[in-house]
């Protein structure tokens, strides 16, 4: 499963992602959008400038969705 979180240290929302991931022993890309190439990247694949963004198989969720994060991710 490939799982990319762009985010920022910056965002407390991308924190909870991350957190939320960590704990379920999810691996995760983590790319920060402070680097231009990143935001543009999260950008290109949500529409948005938004944070976070998490790309789960090429399935996007904008913010701290906890309920699309457990489905795309298959936990209960």
């Amino acid at each position: 499963m490939e799982v990319t979180v762009y985010g920022a240290e910056w965002c407390p929302w991308c924190h909870k992602v991350k957190d939320f991931l960590k704990t379920n022993k999810v691996k995760f890309d983590d790319r920060n959008v402070d680097e231009l190439k990143w935001a543009k990247e999260a950008f290109d694949k949500s529409g948005q400038a938004g944070i976070p963004v998490t790309d789960i198989n090429g399935d996007i969720v904008i913010g701290y969705d906890v309920q699309t994060l457990k489905k795309l991710l298959k936990l209960k």
